[in-house]
């Protein structure tokens, strides 16, 4: 029987590693777990809550209500992934909004938040089989992933896929407050205390700035591939 692997997949704010890691996972029959959403989805209860908005960020408020949030993915057969649960309420879409986007980095900034959600992540893939992405997947939630992937593309452009992305859906947004947003994001990820973004001394860079999505998604499944038959060698 094949051995199964660890597959983690970090990166930048809209670089595509959702849409990588998805399509990776139904190609191999792996689980696909993205902790991104887990993050959004937290973000989105502290929000409703008015813990989190532009003018407020009550950090005692959050951490004290993180007992009552229940996070899920449920497996969704027409689009072929496990959509977020929050609470047993689909928040797949809401979730993606820019006003949680404007948030998200915050809270995920919150050493409590970030223990009870790497708790639930390494729980989810302690099997292997499993495709994670996010921004501290190779290096705090499995650092000893057999294949890490660190993706990555240039500020402009992924604020054009974002741009494009929430005028397909009907928002009614500007490019420069995208491109604002992904700039803000980066310096919070990547500045924050508790497991900042960072590349795994480990990990296969990987930039898509110029690759179209089936090209990118063609040489991703290579190396995969390549790692999987080197295990089972």
């Amino acid at each position: 029987m094949e051995k199964k692997i660890t597959i983690a997949i970090d990166g930048f704010s809209s670089t595509g590693k959702s849409t990588v890691a998805r399509r990776l996972a139904k190609e191999l029959g792996y689980v696909y777990v993205d902790t991104g959403a887990m993050y959004r989805a937290v973000t989105l209860y502290m929000m409703r809550k008015v813990f989190v908005s532009e003018g407020n960020f009550d950090e005692e408020a959050i951490i004290r209500h993180l007992p009552f949030i229940n996070l899920k993915f449920v497996f969704n057969e027409d689009k072929g992934y496990g959509e977020i649960y929050l609470n047993d309420e689909n928040v797949e879409e809401e979730i993606r909004y820019m006003e949680v986007s404007k948030h998200v980095s915050r809270v995920s900034a919150l050493p409590k938040v970030r223990k009870m959600l790497v708790d639930q992540q390494q729980e989810m893939g302690k099997d292997k089989g499993v495709v994670m992405d996010g921004r501290d997947i190779g290096t705090v939630v499995f650092p000893d992933a057999e294949l890490k992937i660190f993706m990555t593309a240039s500020t402009e452009q992924r604020a054009k896929r974002r741009y494009d992305e929430l005028m397909g859906r009907g928002d009614d947004i500007s490019y420069e407050e995208v491109l604002k947003n992904v700039k803000d994001r980066d310096f919070m990820d990547s500045t924050r205390e508790d497991s900042p973004l960072r590349k795994a001394d480990d990990a296969i860079e990987f930039d898509n700035s110029t690759l179209e999505l089936e090209e990118q998604f063609d040489k991703v499944l290579k190396i995969v591939k390549d790692k999987i038959a080197e295990v089972n060698s």
